[in-house]
């Protein structure tokens, strides 16, 4: 099977799951690796198919969900309390996002739905395995949020505000310093 209709096949299992389908189900019946599911999901993500992962399996989310963009400013100790903060009132955090004076977007893709995906993305910043993002940028970054409506979208942002987390929106120009001038 090559990797086109594979990648579609790896579409229907996920269509059809009620649950959450783990990689090394989809690796098994592929008759692939568990690398190359991996690398597969990354290419449909790309291919904007809205996938996730939990620590269950990918799930295909095929509902209409609500998406908005909160622009936060806090310390390093308090990147818990913000997340968990989001996912109590039924957010997803799909990435974190810095604007860089120099290379512009800088994004990473977070997919936190949950508490235990909080406690893992904590341990593996305790760990060493990487720094936070918003450390590049004075502590000022950006989350894409997802949630099942608006309503959920303005309590997130409702409780940022309080919590003093929500920074504010001003208007920004990268700076592009290959131009002529």
């Amino acid at each position: 099977m090559d990797g086109n209709k594979r990648r579609e096949a790896i579409i229907d299992l996920l269509k059809k799951s009620k649950e959450p389908v783990s990689g090394t189900y989809l690796a098994k019946t592929l008759q692939v690796s568990r690398q190359i599911i991996v690398q597969d999901i990354a290419l449909l993500r790309a291919s904007h198919q809205d996938i996730a992962s939990t620590h269950k399996g990918y799930v295909l989310n095929t509902q209409q969900t609500c998406k908005r963009i909160f622009k936060v400013h806090h310390d390093d100790n308090e990147v818990e309390k913000e997340l968990s903060l989001i996912v109590d009132l039924g957010g997803f955090i799909e990435d974190v996002f810095v604007y860089h004076k120099v290379y512009n977007i800088v994004r990473a893709t977070l997919n936190i739905a949950s508490r235990r995906d909080i406690k893992n993305y904590m341990e593996n910043l305790q760990n060493g395995h990487s720094s936070l993002l918003k450390n590049v940028t004075s502590g000022y970054h950006y989350h894409t949020v997802h949630a099942d409506s608006e309503e959920i979208l303005d309590e997130i942002q409702e409780e940022l505000q309080k919590a003093g987390f929500l920074a504010k929106l001003q208007e920004y120009e990268p700076v592009d310093f290959w131009k002529e001038k």
